[in-house]
């Protein structure tokens, strides 16, 4: 099932103040990483993945999976908006005991299909279950949200085994840990690597609602194909301050900069 209406601009916007309290509570990070695939979260959620909150293993659901699993918040997040679990329970986010991990975790949370955290392992399982599925002749697809790691072999498999149900969306925010990725690895023509691994492949602007929903509504961009979706968005969107900013990986707000990102998000 897909949500009848939502305001994916608000589930976006919603998905960034909870982060914000999340990573400051608990003194976790990450922040900018957020922020960059909120508005691709809230689309997915808001209007693209079948899912159903009151079957978290329903059988033929989408399945979703954050490959750069240090982001986990905002994928708590979006699941308790979504009604996986109590909002209450993001204030555990990062503490003593707390199932809500700093890279996200599927122990004790429904809706998280997989625990991720050493990067780039999301596609190769993404690639796994897509197989899979191929292989049942079951409908449902597989999302992988990823960013930097080690996934040029499961690009491989996917296409020689043409699994036109995985999608790969790239978070590109031209940002790492330490610094620019075009300064630490050079990636262009990056949409030109993926189509000569045998991809469909789209750029599109990740935080434009409108272009990511008619892009993930018209899929597979070619049958027979998985499909690689770039988009391209900015490290910290939605906090002027944060934005295009290496400080933000490795960081939370606390005291006048959580007041300041708070102010903010809540005029947006």
């Amino acid at each position: 099932m897909t949500p009848a209406s939502v305001d994916t601009r608000e589930l976006a916007r919603r998905i960034r103040l909870h982060a914000l309290h999340m990573t400051s509570r608990g003194g976790s990070s990450h922040i900018g990483s957020v922020f960059s695939m909120a508005d691709i979260l809230a689309v997915l959620y808001g209007a693209v993945l079948r899912v159903d909150p009151t079957a978290p293993k329903w059988r033929d659901r989408d399945r979703f999976i954050l490959s750069k699993g240090h982001a986990g918040s905002g994928v708590y997040a979006v699941l308790a908006e979504r009604g996986f679990f109590p909002v209450e329970k993001l204030m555990t986010h990062y503490q003593d005991g707390s199932d809500l991990s700093g890279h996200v975790s599927h122990k004790g949370n429904p809706g998280v299909e997989l625990s991720t955290g050493s990067l780039g392992h999301g596609l190769p399982v993404g690639a796994g279950m897509a197989f899979a599925a191929k292989l049942d002749d079951a409908k449902h697809r597989v999302v992988v949200l990823l960013s930097e790691g080690s996934n040029w072999e499961a690009a491989l498999f996917a296409a020689h085994h043409g699994l036109q149900q995985l999608i790969a969306i790239i978070d590109y925010n031209k940002i790492q840990s330490l610094g620019l990725v075009a300064d630490t690895i050079g990636l262009e023509p990056f949409a030109d690597k993926w189509r000569s691994f045998g991809w469909g492949v789209v750029e599109v602007d990740g935080h434009d609602h409108e272009a990511l929903l008619s892009t993930l509504s018209s899929l597979p961009l070619e049958p027979g194909k998985p499909t690689c979706i770039i988009a391209h968005t900015v490290k910290g969107k939605g906090v002027s301050f944060m934005e295009h900013s290496v400080l933000w990986h490795y960081r939370s707000a606390r005291g006048d900069e959580l007041a300041a990102a708070e102010r903010e998000l809540m005029k947006a």
